[in-house]
């Protein structure tokens, strides 16, 4: 793994976690950092082309040759909050520290720049070859909770399960929740995971309890394979289509985007086209989906997408004028009396559209 060439024969410079990983996984990443034991900005200085810097975290981009490339310094943390972003205590400690504070032994691999050595100090190595996702600590999840997501995410990544004691350590937390968190992280870690569209991921989910860690409320697995519908109907926001399910999301920061396509869920199931089409006609698709799912009710939504959704009436006010009637509330009365019939004939053209109108507008002696 040469992803940059850089002159320096100290072996302090190290591949860590991810890269490290994926490699031996025989998998592609783009995601690359390299690790430098001390510190790292005041090495990348003698570079001379710095771009940016972060002296809290001792992280610094340097532009190597034309590349673009991440320096993070060794670093220690310590959880003085628990739940909440971790304090940096140490810049420039040893490589064995910095790995410890990861989340798991298959992300504390460290690869030697210079010499291509793996360094393992927890037994990552082992852990790949046996698919199992073990903590480096007892305190792990209660440090950072997100673990307990991210070990999801990675299962379903690579096929890989939590080793017992690992799984132990998971089921006690989950008993025991400590809901002072950072909801933004546990949002990113929602988003990462579900993005992948799994339904499995989803069932380990619900059925290991791991989703409350977003809501107290008792939550099912509904009867909708979730990954079916996603797969027919691409959106942008797939992991809300699955969060979405378990109702109260309230603790999490969501975007205006987010909360609307919450909020325009319906509290009831829908009857009639005509209902499904006034109640989604300005709703984004993940609102759509979410309804077949909670309402267990896919047939009439298949039909809504595919058949109703992009239908359109022709008629405009100035045709209602031109039948003899003046701008009032009724006008939305007499389109949505043509929708109704376009509905049910969408190939209905607009001198028939026209037609509708006037049989309403002469049935309710508007004229």
């Amino acid at each position: 793994m040469n992803i940059i060439n850089i002159n320096d024969n100290s072996n302090k410079l190290f591949y860590i976690g991810g890269v490290v990983r994926d490699e031996l996984l025989g998998k592609d990443c783009f995601d690359v950092d390299i690790t430098y034991v001390g510190n790292a900005i005041e090495y990348c200085s003698k570079f001379g082309d710095v771009i940016r810097v972060n002296p809290d975290f001792g992280t610094v981009k340097v532009n190597v040759n034309g590349v673009e490339v991440d320096f993070a310094s060794t670093r220690a943390e310590s959880y003085p909050k628990k739940g909440h972003l971790p304090v940096v205590t140490k810049i420039g400690c040893s490589l064995k520290e910095d790995v410890l504070r990861r989340d798991f032994t298959i992300n504390a691999l460290a690869k030697s720049v210079t010499t291509s050595e793996i360094v393992d100090y927890t037994g990552g190595l082992n852990d790949l070859k046996l698919k199992k996702l073990r903590v480096l600590h007892d305190d792990s999840f209660i440090d950072d909770p997100t673990r307990i997501i991210r070990g999801l995410k990675f299962s379903v990544r690579f096929g890989f399960e939590l080793d017992e004691h690992t799984q132990d350590l998971q089921d006690e937390y989950l008993k025991n929740i400590n809901y002072d968190m950072s909801y933004k992280r546990v949002k990113k870690e929602l988003i990462e995971t579900f993005n992948l569209n799994s339904q499995k991921a989803f069932e380990k989910f619900i059925k290991q309890n791991i989703y409350k860690l977003v809501t107290t409320k008792d939550v099912e697995i509904p009867r909708v394979n979730i990954e079916k519908l996603i797969d027919d109907y691409r959106v942008e926001n797939c992991w809300l289509v699955y969060v979405g399910c378990l109702g109260d999301l309230s603790a999490l920061p969501l975007t205006k985007v987010e909360q609307k396509i919450l909020d325009d869920l319906p509290k009831q199931k829908l009857n009639s086209d005509y209902e499904f089409y006034k109640v989604f006609e300005n709703a984004y698709l993940e609102t759509v989906l979410l309804y077949a799912i909670l309402f267990d009710d896919k047939e009439n939504t298949r039909r809504y997408i595919d058949k109703l959704r992009g239908i359109r009436v022709a008629i405009s006010g100035n045709d209602l004028i031109n039948i003899g009637l003046k701008p009032s509330a009724q006008f939305a009365k007499i389109f949505d009396e043509v929708l109704r019939a376009k509905l049910k004939n969408p190939i209905m053209t607009l001198d028939e559209e026209i037609a509708v109108a006037k049989n309403y507008v002469y049935k309710n002696n508007l004229v």
